[in-house]
């Protein structure tokens, strides 16, 4: 097989399961603005976009990881290191620019740890990024001996970020996450690195005997999830004003169930950044109904487990059928 082979394109078809996602979340959005009496209002609808927009971006990221094949438990507390490290910088005096500069810094030194792991030592994505996620989250807590730090010192020149809204009613959270999506959907659409990174997961021994540097490439991939990490942990600091040693638990599980509803596949060589945004929203939408339901999130978290399971059910159904 040839590298030309490889990347040659085929007739576009119509994407019925991202349809049939996307179709899923009308429908939930029909039913919650049936039993609730404020779920449609613009406060409410934007509540949603701006408590999912820092989500969202992890999700992204984990796309990438999962389109290679392989799984990244540690975005969570990348996001947390970032946020703490901007945090401890404003503390110090340095400039925002600097602050900044150094969590992203954070989260691009978090995710090339993940790749050398990976793809030099040779061990599995799944352990990996869990022993880094377990020793990323011990010193965060004992950096902020488990006390959340303020930033709220910086004012407005960082708060802004997370708190700032454009023209009066758009959150820029929100704003930040289209345009991180935009970018993100071209480089995996119109690049020969997202290309790369669909022919990895697709079958990595093809792609290694076509000339693709599969340790390179699926290196960088971890990087540049480390590097969205950063930027959700900088911008959830930021709307909270302080880096808490909890910031980004469950991040994880959001982020692979968001991957796997919009049609991402565990098995590798398959995702879409509009499918893991849509599947990001049903989540959103789905605690956010519940809970103006009325709901116990104790409840909420079951629904989401349950929604997780399906999903990866009606993707193990799709591979058979296919297969047969």
């Amino acid at each position: 097989m040839t590298i030309h082979n490889l990347f040659k394109t085929k007739k576009a078809k119509p994407n019925m399961q991202l349809l049939f996602t996307f179709v899923g979340l009308i429908l939930l959005m029909l039913f919650f603005s049936i039993n609730t009496s404020n779920f449609l209002s613009q406060k409410n609808l934007l509540n949603v976009a701006l408590q999912t927009s820092v989500a969202v971006l992890v999700a992204l990221a984990e796309t990438y990881v999962i389109i290679t094949g392989g799984i990244d438990l540690s975005i969570g507390s990348m996001a947390a290191g970032s946020g703490m490290v901007v945090a401890i910088a404003i503390n110090h005096g340095m400039s925002i620019p600097v602050a900044i500069i150094l969590g992203l810094l954070t989260g691009i030194l978090s995710g090339a740890f993940n790749g050398f792991v990976i793809t030099v030592l040779g061990i599995v994505p799944f352990i990996a990024t869990l022993g880094t996620n377990s020793i990323m989250r011990g010193l965060i807590y004992v950096i902020l001996n488990g006390i959340p730090l303020s930033a709220s010192s910086a004012g407005e020149a960082f708060t802004w970020i997370g708190q700032g809204k454009l023209c009066g009613w758009l959150p820029y959270p929100v704003l930040f996450m289209f345009i991180i999506a935009i970018i993100a959907t071209i480089i995996l659409v119109k690049t020969k690195f997202g290309r790369i990174i669909f022919a990895i997961g697709s079958n990595e021994n093809a792609a290694f005997l076509s000339g693709i540097n599969v340790n390179i490439n699926k290196f960088s991939v971890y990087v540049f999830c480390g590097l969205l990490s950063s930027i959700a942990g900088i911008i959830l600091t930021s709307r909270v004003a302080s880096a808490s040693p909890t910031a980004g638990e469950g991040y994880e599980t959001f982020a692979i169930a968001a991957a796997v509803i919009g049609g991402a596949s565990l098995s590798g060589g398959k995702g879409n950044m509009i499918g893991t945004i849509i599947g990001a929203f049903i989540i959103g939408i789905m605690n956010n109904g519940l809970n103006l339901i009325g709901l116990s999130s104790f409840w909420q978290q079951v629904a989401v487990g349950c929604v997780i399971i399906l999903a990866v059910f009606l993707d193990v159904i799709r591979v058979k059928l296919k297969n047969n």
